[in-house]
C-alpha cells in the first residue's frame, strides 16, 4: 500500500507542477509509454524507480523501517 500511496503523491506533484508525463520522462531518462504504465499500476515500480521518479519533480523519498 506504501508503494500505492507514494505514486499518488508523487503523480499529484507531476500534475501541481505542470508537468507532462513526457517531460518528466524525459527528465529522468525514461520513454512516456514506462511511466505511464506505472502510474496506471500496471507496472509496479521499485523503490529506485520512485527515487528517479522523485528526483525528477526535486524530490527525494525517505525510506524507513517500522517495527
Amino acid at each position: 500500500m506504501e508503494v500505492i500511496d507514494t505514486l499518488a503523491t508523487l503523480h499529484a506533484e507531476r500534475l501541481k507542477q505542470g508537468l507532462s508525463q513526457r517531460e518528466l520522462a524525459d527528465r529522468i531518462g525514461m520513454k512516456q509509454p514506462q511511466l505511464a504504465k506505472i502510474e496506471r499500476l500496471d507496472s509496479v515500480p521499485s523503490f529506485a524507480t520512485l527515487n528517479r521518479y522523485a528526483a525528477g519533480l526535486g524530490l527525494k523519498l525517505k525510506l524507513s523501517v517500522i517495527a
